[in-house]
């Protein structure tokens, strides 16, 4: 066995010294462990010997601790209580009520799907930790396979992703945030044609290809060739250039239920591309029981909406 792992007492002999420290007493100590007094004096006078202090100043009348006795109490009594609390925690683990999960999720998710099941995840486990990070789709696609998150709520680029599986959450075709002072503002629908010459605030294709790609097929469908200003990230970033002025971006349904009043958001008719939200987690092993708690009120809390007409292929 490792040295580090090598000790001259045992977990016996520092409950027996908690409990004469308790008690400042043998015999009522000895009562309280259910061992005879001499075993007793035995073990201390062992631990005693191991440690190489005396723990105890012994008299007729009474018995105290020495400063090396106080000390060695206070370090223990932390040390013994978490052990004592051990078999609870791990059936808490075991049942899903305690853990800690490490999870993604985009800013799509955020704005519409994600607070609910917070929400009741939360009240039904107060027990888990959630460790909530917004990525991008690109980074949770890796992190998940490599095994650094539990599950993330991302955007696929196809149907189905090798080693995960996968929820669909959501699927909508997207309409055009525009500045409240655009010209087209006013229009209850809008065609991409429409929008030839407003500039558009997108994001870094490497981020979401899938959904990058459907934004350019929609372009080229309608016969306009995009004016992109800027590339931004995080999705907050893009909604606050279009509040700024600087150009159109695209938005869910969903995601637009709660607008600043320097934006607006009207519908697309025609071309437009479909956003797609899954709950991913990987195929293999298991999930261990809090990622099963979680997914099973995602499950229960996220429906998937009707598919929007989305004008294009799923």
């Amino acid at each position: 066995m490792p040295r580090e792992y090598q000790f001259p007492y045992d977990l016996r002999h520092l409950v027996y010294f908690r409990e004469v420290a308790r008690q400042l007493h043998f015999r009522k100590a000895a009562e309280s462990l259910s061992v005879a007094q001499p075993a007793l004096s035995r073990q201390i006078a062992q631990l005693e010997a191991a440690l190489g202090v005396p723990l105890f100043v012994r008299s007729r009348r009474r018995v105290e601790l020495t400063p090396a006795g106080r000390a060695l109490l206070e370090r223990i009594e932390p040390l013994l209580r978490t052990l004592a609390g051990v078999p609870a925690e791990l059936q808490a683990l075991a049942e899903g009520e305690r853990g800690h999960l490490k999870v993604a999720f985009t800013g799509l998710a955020m704005a519409t799907v994600l607070p609910g099941i917070l929400r009741e995840f939360h009240r039904k486990f107060p027990g888990i930790r959630l460790e909530l990070n917004e990525s991008p789709t690109s980074a949770q696609l890796g992190a998940l396979l490599a095994g650094e998150l539990a599950c993330g709520f991302f955007h696929p680029d196809a149907s189905s992703t090798p080693g995960l599986k996968t929820r669909l959450l959501l699927r909508e075709k997207n309409g055009v945030l525009l500045p409240a002072d655009h010209p087209l503002a006013s229009h209850p629908v809008l065609r991409l044609r429409a929008l030839a010459s407003t500039p558009f605030v997108l994001f870094p294709r490497a981020h979401n290809p899938g959904f990058y790609d459907r934004v350019l097929a929609a372009f080229s469908r309608a016969g306009v060739t995009p004016r992109i200003a800027e590339e931004v990230w995080p999705r907050a970033n893009g909604v606050g250039f279009v509040r700024a002025g600087v150009g159109a971006t695209f938005m869910c349904p969903s995601e637009a239920r709660q607008l600043p009043p320097e934006v607006t958001f009207r519908p697309l008719e025609g071309p437009a591309p479909e956003s797609r939200l899954v709950l991913g987690w990987r195929s293999t092993p298991p999930p261990e029981p809090a990622l099963a708690a979680f997914l099973s009120v995602a499950e229960a809390n996220a429906p998937v909406p009707p598919t929007a007409a989305t004008g294009e292929p799923a």
